[in-house]
């Protein structure tokens, strides 16, 4: 059973049967032999759909290859979405955790199936009408202040980060990935690090951070694309600065996404507003102002050029979860270009 869209066999790197024992072991009622599929689109931690015929789970497991040191942190999203089960932002239950890896072979999640809608192209969103998608916006705003409005040292996460000094740790954290993952000499790339490093905000508040926030991170309610169900993809979430997420959003929404997506993505669609008009609508449900909103737009940049380039080193080393990754670092100096304008 392999996925055309990535040419991974899922049976290959997730055991039906070992899996099934796993659950069992963990207190889950499964009602025969399990059933996995492979959910394409994925750049980052491989997602599977699995089920026994009566009920679904969604299990995610790093990629098989071409890692960096801190990406793809399983732990990091089974703490985060445990602590958020009792909070206003919406994620899908969870069911088991192998920590280590010692049982499904590479640190595994499970987690309840949540329906719904993912709109992830461009073909999905065409099935919205403007007035959907303004909603769906004001939806996925809503969820991200919720998030960042959470007391994290009350849901038990006060030890999940370092939130003080965020924004200089990020800034040095995708300095070395792009050590890592680079294929070519790009001299830009450290002289945006420069600036940046130069220009960190000296106060910021402190959240959650979801380090990845867009609409295909999210699965939507079937009859209200208004209404977000779940957020999905946690493997980045940390605590630090809150404005480092608005930032990004609003990044993603740059056309050369697609190149690193691999496919027309609805998030980088003009039908969305403007990246501008995302940060007033943020600003206008948090109360909370940007603050030196060039250095976050610069820093979201720098972090999608290395992410680029991430996902072109994991393919060539046999790793890709998509057609077209090999080219994603088409995209780096692109964005690395745009992050140099914001601080010039």
């Amino acid at each position: 059973m392999s996925d055309t869209g990535t040419g991974i066999d899922p049976l290959s790197v997730l055991d039906p049967v070992v899996l099934r024992k796993f659950l069992v072991d963990n207190g889950v009622a499964v009602a025969g032999d399990l059933q996995i599929s492979l959910i394409s689109g994925g750049k980052s931690n491989l997602t599977f759909t699995v089920t026994d015929g009566v009920t679904r789970w969604i299990a995610r497991r790093p990629p098989t290859g071409g890692l960096t040191p801190s990406a793809h942190d399983m732990a990091r999203e089974w703490a985060v979405t445990s602590a958020l089960g009792g909070t206003d932002v919406p994620v899908a239950p969870t069911v088991a955790f192998d920590v280590e890896g010692e049982v499904l072979g590479a640190p595994c999640t499970v987690v309840e199936f949540v329906d719904g809608r993912v709109i992830r192209t461009r073909a999905d969103l065409d099935e919205l009408s403007d007035a959907e998608v303004d909603r769906n916006l004001d939806g996925l705003v809503s969820t991200l202040a919720a998030l960042h409005a959470v007391d994290y040292e009350a849901v038990g996460l006060g030890e999940f980060g370092r939130p003080a000094g965020f924004a200089a740790r990020q800034v040095k954290l995708w300095a070395r990935q792009w050590g890592i993952v680079k294929s070519r000499e790009l001299p830009d790339v450290d002289k945006l690090v420069g600036l940046l490093s130069e220009r960190v905000p000296a106060d910021a508040r402190n959240t959650i951070v979801h380090g990845d926030y867009r609409v295909d991170n999210t699965i939507l309610s079937a009859d209200d694309p208004g209404k977000v169900a779940a957020v999905v993809d946690w493997e980045m979430a940390t605590l630090g600065d809150p404005i480092t997420d608005v930032a990004l959003m609003c990044v993603y929404r740059e056309p050369v996404f697609d190149a690193v997506v691999g496919f027309d993505a609805a998030w980088t669609s003009p039908r969305y507003p403007s990246a501008d008009d995302i940060a007033q609508r943020y600003v206008t449900a948090t109360g909370n102002e940007l603050g030196d909103w060039d250095f976050y737009l610069a820093l979201a940049n720098l972090k999608l050029g290395v992410i680029a380039e991430g996902i072109a080193h994991r393919a060539r080393a046999g790793a890709s979860s998509g057609a077209g990754a090999e080219k994603a670092d088409q995209a780096t100096g692109e964005f690395i270009a745009a992050g140099l304008r914001r601080l010039a």
